[in-house]
């Protein structure tokens, strides 16, 4: 999986920044970001934090028979691993351009460089040697992956204890940490690699690039240098031409750096020294209660709340008195309001209005129609007065009202049965004559 390319105004917006010394992350052009280093539980095992970029750095050992040429000396190998978890861009299985210059990077800097003493790896000369091997395993890519590679690698070395071995005749013995007590690896220097970025063919430089900064760089110069100001390998990739006023302005920088990078790394190994001898938790068992095995977990900010309640107090009292609000006496137009205690404002006032002019229309409606019910009720009443019939036995006992059936339908029946009577009659007549 490719990693998706970055859009121009990305890209003109970070140009734009690096032009004006500003940095995404807020840095200046030569600060480095934060270094925070932890160790594991086994010797040889360190992780290095290089803002969010996160290497990891193992060391093991085996014996193993030497090369022909050099019968004497122990043998270094380096690997630096690129999983996907890192990067998206990264392929399982697969070494990518990328790897392979890394590795041939750390490789300069630390085994060409004899920052170890490869002849105390020698057990039996021609036939076994010490075989250390540094495996780089990068968590997560930020950018400047090889000073995070090149600080996991020599503190790891640093940290590693090997075991003792004892020689009987031909026979070689192997000691345990229960029997014997490890022993250290010989670092005469710990070299340590500080990256440059260079944009606009040459005219702004940048420390210690992030990913983002890494995309539009022109090219870059990494320099391997230790705390005695000795260059051990420099390599410019990016085919961009640097001058040599460009380059030892670089070695000075590097050599600030490389001094603050080593006295970190040396406090680092002595604490986790102490807290070993005073049997505390190290490694994974002291990240536990910290809980910092997780991976979306973020530092907390110091904030100094020493003087809160002083500086509240001359803040208040510099203050002006706020002023009081008058109530405006006409409202606005409808649909506008006014911010404010009392004031007062027309929002929603129109259907507000509306409904209530609805309301009282039909209470209204329904008081006039109840008077007319009654009329008419009064007037049907009257009319069948007459015919109503009462029956009370006394004042105080109930009026029982009996109405008869309706008028109307008698004289229709009497008037139907007339014309019958009438029509019978003639018929009877004309029968007669």
């Amino acid at each position: 999986m490719k990693d998706t390319p970055l859009s121009n105004c990305e890209r003109d917006f970070l140009l734009k920044a690096i032009e004006e010394k500003k940095r995404l992350d807020g840095r200046q052009t030569y600060d480095y970001r934060r270094i925070k280093i932890t160790f594991g539980t086994d010797y040889g095992c360190c992780f290095v934090d290089l803002g969010k970029t996160r290497v990891m750095a193992q060391v093991s050992c085996e014996l193993v028979a030497p090369k022909e040429n050099r019968p004497n000396e122990g043998i270094m190998f380096f690997n630096i691993e690129l999983s996907p978890m890192a990067s998206p861009g990264f392929e399982q299985g697969r070494q990518s351009e990328l790897s392979v210059k890394l590795n041939r990077q750390l490789e300069r800097c630390l085994r060409n460089s004899k920052c170890i003493d490869t002849e105390s790896l020698c057990v039996v000369s021609g036939e076994k040697v010490w075989q250390i091997r540094v495996d780089v395993h990068m968590l997560n890519h930020d950018g400047n992956l090889m000073d995070a590679a090149s600080i996991a690698a020599i503190t790891a070395l640093c940290h590693f204890r090997r075991p003792d071995v004892g020689i009987h005749g031909d026979e070689v013995t192997v000691y345990s940490p229960e029997e014997r007590d490890p022993i250290p690896l010989s670092i005469y220097h710990m070299p340590i690699s500080v990256s440059f970025s260079f944009f606009q063919q040459g005219t702004y430089l940048l420390v210690d690039p992030c990913e983002r900064e890494e995309r539009v760089m022109d090219g870059l110069l990494m320099i391997a240098m230790n705390k005695h100001r000795e260059i051990c390998s420099v390599q410019s990739s990016g085919g961009i031409m640097l001058l040599k006023e460009q380059v030892m302005r670089c070695s000075k920088i590097a050599s600030v750096k490389v001094s603050e990078i080593t006295e970190l790394i040396s406090k680092a190994l002595e604490n986790d020294k102490k807290a070993r001898k005073a049997g505390g938790r190290c490694g994974f068992a002291e990240s536990m209660p910290q809980e910092r095995i997780t991976a979306l977990k973020k530092d907390e900010t110091p904030v100094e709340m020493t003087d809160v309640t002083e500086r509240a107090n001359i803040i208040i009292q510099k203050a002006e008195a706020p002023s009081q609000t008058i109530p405006s006496p006409l409202v606005p137009a409808p649909g506008v309001g006014q911010v404010g205690q009392g004031l007062q404002n027309t929002w929603g006032l129109e259907e507000e209005e509306e409904e209530e002019e609805e309301e009282d229309n039909s209470s209204e409606e329904q008081l006039e129609q109840t008077p007319m019910m009654e009329e008419e009720n009064s007037k049907k009443e009257e009319s069948r007065g007459g015919d109503l019939v009462e029956l009370s036995d006394s004042e105080e006992e109930e009026v029982v009202i009996l109405q008869p059936e309706t008028p109307n339908k008698t004289p229709k029946n009497t008037g139907s049965a007339t014309h019958k009577q009438k029509g019978a009659a003639k018929s009877k007549k004309r029968e007669k004559k």
